[in-house]
């Protein structure tokens, strides 16, 4: 009984001690729910490789305390003993947070305050904020980690998108709307440029080129980053999509937003679409039997003959009368379809006869689209 009173009274004076002491403030993480925090200089995101490309908070860089196999080995272990994987998951993360000093943090000047987050703030943050907290660094933590941050971009997406006005470039396929979208950008205006967020173009043969896409909560990630960097006193202008582009959706309330919203249609000449998706689409010339390949995944919904006779223009390198082909028999009407399903606005749509698509005239019909965009929009009619 003596002894465990003389232990107690060891670690009465040890608090004692320790609270006169007064370590500072750089001594132990400080926990914050503001990842935006105006003295964060970096966002290390210390998950594994795979949660990091899931998603993750924009402009995070992944420095993982534990790789993908080691946290399911620690994982198995933990369902077997908690106290031993507590033990190997220690060993693991000091060898890496070894290494991480080495080759990430050694070169850091001492005002470098980062915020370091993992799953949901829990240990595996707490492990490498306490180690660079004790060398002298400001370091923050995010509250609830990303589970958190996840929680509120979906919470975001639910009342952000009803923040602003949206003017919608529509048009036929090949029309370059997503050129004029860029002029706008060029410009100084507002844009949303959802294909680029999710590398995807929206049409069958519309994935880019050597890409992937996102995964759905990095699509969403984005959007939410882009929409909270926008002021709400001018219009976001964006191109007409469907819901789905590729693999990835449009949030809903966002693309009820969307479907409300006044269009401007972007009318280009058959020729000059067709010139310009053989220029836009070079990779489909270049690998012509995995463009075979997925026209064929069109068969059911268009006869088989008909896509039998687009294969037979590709072996034949026929480009102009497949293109062409393809507009009129399978991207114009399906566009009509959406447009009809995806436009509920209560205003006329502003129709914009366009000659070419050099850079002349693009800059030129951004301009007038900035302009008409700024307006209350009625029954317009342009041309460029």
């Amino acid at each position: 009984m003596a002894a465990k009173w003389e232990q107690f009274c060891r670690l009465k004076a040890f608090v004692r001690h320790y609270h006169r002491k007064k370590p500072s403030i750089q001594s132990f993480p400080e926990i914050i729910s503001n990842y935006k925090h105006e003295q964060i200089t970096d966002i290390i995101d210390v998950r594994t490789p795979n949660e990091f490309h899931e998603d993750h908070i924009p402009g995070a860089v992944n420095i993982p305390v534990l790789s993908n196999e080691e946290r399911v080995i620690v994982g198995t272990v933990y369902s077997k003993s908690a106290f031993e994987a507590r033990k190997l998951g220690a060993s693991l993360i000091s060898k890496n947070i070894s290494e991480h000093l080495k080759n990430y943090f050694y070169q850091r000047s001492q005002d470098y305050s980062p915020l370091v987050y993992c799953w949901r703030g829990g240990q595996r943050s707490y492990s490498l904020g306490l180690v660079l907290a004790q060398i002298g660094f400001q370091i923050y933590m995010l509250d609830g980690g990303y589970k958190h941050y996840r929680e509120t971009v979906r919470e975001d997406l639910k009342s952000l998108p009803y923040k602003f006005q949206y003017r919608i470039i529509s048009g036929l396929t090949g029309s370059g709307k997503t050129h004029i979208l860029h002029a706008l950008g060029a410009q100084g205006h507002q844009i949303l440029d959802l294909e680029g967020l999710a590398r995807h173009k929206g049409s069958v043969l519309g994935l880019w080129h050597g890409e992937t896409q996102p995964s759905q909560k990095f699509f969403e990630t984005q959007i939410c980053d882009r929409l909270q960097n926008f002021v709400t006193d001018r219009p976001v202008w964006l191109e007409s999509e469907s819901v789905r582009i590729g693999n990835v959706f449009i949030p809903p309330d966002l693309f009820q937003s969307l479907k409300e919203s006044p269009r401007f249609c972007v009318c280009l000449p058959l020729a000059e679409r067709v010139k310009h998706i053989i220029k836009d689409y070079p990779n489909w010339i270049e690998n012509k039997e995995q463009l075979k390949e997925i026209l064929g995944k069109l068969i059911g919904r268009q006869s088989k003959e008909v896509v039998n006779s687009w294969i037979e223009m590709i072996s034949r390198n026929q480009w102009e009368e497949f293109v062409e082909r393809m507009l009129l028999e399978h991207y114009d009407p399906t566009y009509s379809l959406s447009q009809k399903k995806n436009n509920v606005s209560q205003h006329d749509v502003v129709h914009i006869n366009v000659v070419n698509l050099n850079e002349d005239t693009v800059f030129n019909v951004a301009s007038k689209l900035a302009e008409l965009g700024s307006m209350n929009v009625s029954s317009v009619h342009m041309a460029a």
